[in-house]
């Protein structure tokens, strides 16, 4: 049995994230569903992540297992996949990895990036968050400073799921501005269950003059979820780089 690793990205728009689930699109039910028909055998992949509705990923990896007599044609594969897989699904590539690669656990680390603008971009719908007002960018980035200087975000996590710890150790932490939005880049070796929403909707509220500086700090401290800003919608949200050690991605 050999494992095979799905270079891949999607639009989020039209599914219920990546994880399938019953009765409804998932971006990993309908790769499989495509996988199952082409080699003709059930082929289950596992993802780097699990992101939510309407959540993007421009950079995501997946891997699976087949044990066809002398290997999978990875380019022709590849091609098949593209023209049977839906326009808002784009397989980059697939390449053979080691039989203990694991496409979510291996991974040392993530980033993401949240999109928002005060203007209306009619070929960017579903793909940044509208905002009504003009954001302080410098006092976002001292809040973002604020972020590398702590490692446990229970205030910026999901309640009551199943993680064992809240601690993160973030690598980076940024906003630009890029044309007419504003990008916040966050990357770190892990993420909370709706994290990177919580912190960008939070850093908004500092950019707006709603939330101080000393504030920011309070609500990390106070590891208390209802103490920190709204969570943003998923739209503006992009999975954009997942790194692994010894892997070119």
């Amino acid at each position: 049995m050999a494992r095979y690793c799905i270079h891949l990205a999607y639009n989020g728009l039209n599914y219920c994230g990546w994880q399938t689930q019953p009765n409804v699109p998932s971006v990993q039910q309908t790769i499989e569903q495509a996988l199952t028909t082409l080699l003709r055998r059930r082929t289950p992949i596992l993802g780097c992540g699990r992101t939510d509705t309407g959540v993007h990923a421009s950079d995501f990896y997946a891997h699976f297992d087949n044990d066809a007599e002398g290997g999978l044609n990875c380019d022709q594969l590849t091609f098949k996949l593209n023209s049977f897989l839906p326009a808002d699904l784009r397989i980059y590539r697939i390449f053979p990895v080691g039989d203990e690669f694991h496409a979510r656990f291996d991974a040392i680390s993530r980033t993401y990036q949240y999109h928002v603008s005060n203007k209306r971009l009619p070929f960017n719908q579903g793909l940044y968050c509208r905002i009504y007002f003009e954001p302080d960018i410098e006092r976002m980035n001292e809040g973002a400073k604020i972020l590398m200087e702590y490692e446990d975000f229970t205030s910026f996590a999901k309640l009551h799921t199943d993680v064992k710890t809240n601690i993160c150790h973030l690598y980076e932490a940024h906003w630009d501005v890029v044309g007419e939005a504003w990008v916040f880049t966050i990357k770190a070796n892990r993420f909370l269950r709706n994290m990177v929403r919580s912190v960008t909707g939070t850093l908004l509220d500092v950019g707006r003059g709603a939330l101080t500086l000393d504030g920011l700090r309070t609500i990390i401290e106070k590891k208390d979820r209802c103490a920190a800003g709204v969570s943003m919608p998923a739209e503006g949200l992009f999975l954009v780089k997942v790194e692994y050690p010894g892997i070119n991605c």
